[in-house]
């Protein structure tokens, strides 16, 4: 089976490693373009076309993917198949239309929950108990086509979006090279989604990343563990931002002055919310490293009755 493979993030790493190692003719990767990361701002490559580079695979990276001189270079490998894994775009149907059996896609959902770009973080700041892949065939809507394989992870109650990411993207790829199999096979069933039960996953938006100390605990302990480790949640302790990527809940009823510091620990600080009390356990004060609470507080000590989250 002749392929193509478009994806672009570490997410899709493992999957093309896993068609590498399984045998599959892929006659080209097709990633985003570089982008500027870091301090520096430098130009980074994408990690998939680290991977294929690495692995001596021909790499495209389309600014514009309806660029005539890019679908031409598509047609010409002339793909049995096309897979795509977190690529970042929506295909157009000039692409859908080349591979003779179709384009498939692995998406970090059990669908039709969380179709879009951020499933697992929404996921985990929903406070789901169970996420896990979907592979399905490509249609113009937005992870809307029918669903070929499925396979559930449970989300343990202190899991990060990090932690959940890892384990997603090693299930996909194999979950990704026994759809495959299918397809060969011409055995790959095609199931509707239940356009009652569709939920979105939109992308994080920059205030969602603000700690509101005013709402349950449950829902910032939630949040803290969804946004780690990116794009991270936080809060401001005097008039600057303080990054919170680990908490733990210790009481979920208490009430009081919502932000303020009820408590210190050798494990970090305690926080009162709208409803019940957090421990804060890892942080990144400004300019500085990810660390430990009790670290933090070696630096920077925090005193019962001051309020976080205000100017």
């Amino acid at each position: 089976m002749r392929l193509v493979y478009m994806g672009t993030p570490d997410f899709a790493v493992p999957s093309l490693k896993e068609l590498i190692k399984a045998g599959y003719e892929i006659l080209g990767v097709v990633s985003q373009p570089d982008r500027p990361r870091g301090r520096g701002k430098k130009l980074q490559p994408p990690p998939v076309k680290v991977t294929a580079i690495e692995a001596g695979l021909s790499v495209l990276q389309p600014v514009n993917i309806k660029d005539t001189d890019f679908l031409s270079t598509m047609a010409s490998w002339q793909p049995d198949v096309i897979v795509v894994v977190a690529f970042g775009r929506i295909l157009p149907q000039e692409i859908l239309n080349l591979p003779k059996l179709g384009c498939i896609n692995l998406h970090a959902s059990l669908l039709p929950k969380y179709r879009g770009a951020a499933p697992i973080h929404r996921a985990i700041m929903n406070g789901e108990k169970v996420t896990g892949n979907s592979t399905m065939w490509i249609s113009q809507q937005l992870d809307a086509g029918d669903i070929i394989l499925q396979e559930e992870l449970p989300i343990e109650s202190d899991a990060t979006t990090g932690e959940i990411h890892d384990q997603l993207a090693v299930m996909g790829a194999k979950l990704l090279t026994k759809t495959l199999d299918l397809l060969k096979k011409g055995k790959a069933p095609r199931q509707v989604q239940d356009e009652s039960k569709v939920t979105y996953a939109l992308p994080i938006k920059p205030e969602e990343e603000r700690i509101n100390w005013e709402q349950p605990v449950e829902v910032i302990y939630n949040q803290i563990r969804g946004l780690n480790p990116w794009p991270g949640s936080h809060t401001l302790r005097s008039g600057k931002r303080l990054k919170i990527y680990r908490s733990r809940i210790l009481d979920k009823d208490k009430t009081g002055l919502a932000g303020q510091v009820v408590n210190v620990t050798k494990e970090g600080f305690v926080v009162q919310t709208g409803c019940g009390q957090l421990l804060i356990t890892e942080v990144q004060p400004p300019g500085k490293k990810i660390m430990s609470a009790s670290d933090y507080l070696r630096g920077y000590p925090v005193n019962i009755g001051e309020v976080l989250g205000c100017v």
